[in-house]
């Protein structure tokens, strides 16, 4: 080959240089940031300044300042401060295994693309269906990411439940599922996606601890069947993303079953409690699921995007997406787990089993007990210093790591209190030494605090309250902000 450039791209000499020096970049980083080294959680621009600096890097900076122009001018989730999104501080070895996945690229559509990622991804998922208390007869697979794994579980209820097979010959029919108001956004798209509309997504109202009510599922089933519309499956949340409660999985659990309705637990973010001792109380009844999703990336310490879709009964994991590709795919008489193709909505994928598998192995799983019994701890103990603060009110009681908190005065108004909120959650985003984010329940603006470190403490905690306190005070004092 005599074309310099794919020489150069392909240098093993200049791969090892610039592998060092982001090693030790990387080093740097998370001693600056898990030590506090530098102040702030958060990197902020608006989004115009930041596209025109990278459309000035591309043109005039240097190759070796690209790595650490990146790596400054971001959100440090491994930063203490951090306590803003459901994405976890990746564990450093973490990036190594990511390393491992983007230079060997075995896409793993099938087998041979794959081999080890796909006997690996065997390993993880039968792990993850045991704790979640079945039996032989499950299994597993990973993709990339929960709204894609709700989506898959969906399209699998479909063909399970219903009689007609809507896969290969299309339906007239009203089709609908049952879901809490509270539940995530992507089921709501997927049941969209899966041409369910509006009128198929039927929404259970929550109680006043934001839990789906289930004591009127039945009068909601009855009020689709007598519209013609064909339910044919449940969803559980476990918990919600916006309050971090979790649905009476139990209940949920036994009402599907009355009515033959396949029961599916979006456990994307709380999922990974059956890990923890403390919490596991939590998802009382998810073992009556028919399907569980579970993101490595939310509370398991994994890059994104590597999340779990787990099925009680195996068999319906290759079911889902049975079509004819032969080029890639072909008939078999056997149950052939390690071609991936067949099994979920994408066909090529990373490696992303092996994050699981060496957090397995290198700390085995108790790590992921440690880290979640930790968040939660921690969540109940800010909940706790929110309900003693005269100048703070909770929208409910914590039940993991998540806290949902607004700041009162007792002269303002709801709509003036809202504005307030909003107001002095964006000057913390400008600001940057914490990150935190917000939500809207029943018409009142809140702070929102995920807590996704295991290094954030009560001191942390004292120190953002104290500054809330302060940047709404000096907001009220204003004559003009506040109207």
């Amino acid at each position: 080959m005599q074309n310099t450039l794919l020489h150069k791209v392909y240098s093993t000499e200049l791969f090892e240089e610039n592998g060092h020096r982001a090693i030790e970049m990387l080093t740097q980083h998370l001693a600056d940031k898990l030590q506090e080294k530098t102040g702030k959680a958060i990197h902020w621009n608006d989004p115009e300044t930041e596209l025109e600096f990278w459309k000035d890097f591309l043109e005039h900076g240097k190759p070796e300042e690209l790595f650490k122009s990146i790596t400054e001018r971001t959100t440090y989730v491994h930063h203490p401060h951090y306590i803003g999104h459901q994405v976890s501080p990746a564990a450093p070895i973490t990036a190594l295994t990511g390393m491992i996945s983007s230079l060997l690229n075995n896409g793993m559509a099938v087998y041979e693309m794959g081999m080890s990622p796909s006997a690996i991804e065997r390993v993880v998922t039968n792990v993850l269906c045991e704790k979640i208390g079945w039996n032989a007869d499950a299994r597993g697979f990973l993709t990339s990411g929960g709204t894609l794994a709700n989506l898959t579980a969906l399209l699998t209820a479909r063909k399970a439940i219903l009689k007609e097979d809507v896969w290969n010959a299309g339906t007239s029919s009203a089709l609908g599922i049952m879901v809490s108001e509270e539940a995530h956004y992507c089921v709501d798209r997927a049941a969209r996606i899966m041409g369910l509309g509006e009128k198929g997504i039927i929404k259970i109202p929550c109680t006043e601890s934001y839990q789906m009510d289930t004591s009127v599922l039945e009068e909601k089933y009855q009020e689709a069947k007598a519209k013609g519309i064909t339910i044919f499956a449940i969803v559980g949340s476990a918990p919600s993303t916006a309050t971090g409660m979790f649905d009476n999985l139990e209940a949920i659990g036994s009402f599907a079953e009355q009515q033959g309705l396949w029961f599916h637990v979006d456990g994307a973010h709380g999922g990974a409690g059956v890990f923890s001792k403390k919490y596991k109380h939590t998802l009382k009844g998810i073992e009556k699921a028919d399907s569980v999703v579970i993101d490595g990336h939310k509370m398991m310490m994994l890059p994104t995007i590597t999340t779990a879709l787990l099925l009680k009964n195996g068999m319906y994991a290759n079911a889902t997406f049975s079509q004819k590709a032969d080029y890639l795919l072909t008939d078999s008489d056997h149950e052939d787990w390690y071609n991936s193709g067949k099994r979920t909505f994408e066909c090529t994928k990373t490696m992303m089993s092996i994050h699981w598998y060496t957090m397995l192995k290198f700390y085995g799983e108790e790590v992921f007990e440690a880290y979640v019994t930790q968040l939660y701890d921690m969540g109940a103990a800010f909940g706790e210093m929110i309900e003693k603060h005269p100048s703070f009110a909770l929208a409910v009681t914590p039940m993991s790591n998540i806290v949902c908190f607004r700041y009162t005065h007792a002269n303002l108004s709801q709509n003036q209190l809202n504005e307030l909120n909003a107001k002095v959650r964006q000057q913390l985003l400008e600001d940057g030494e914490f990150y935190i984010v917000q939500t809207k329940l029943r018409g009142w603006h809140y702070l929102r605090v995920t807590v996704m470190n295991p290094f954030t403490t009560k001191v942390h905690f004292q120190n953002l309250l104290d500054k809330i306190v302060l940047l709404a005070q000096n907001l009220v004092s204003s004559e003009t902000t506040i109207c």
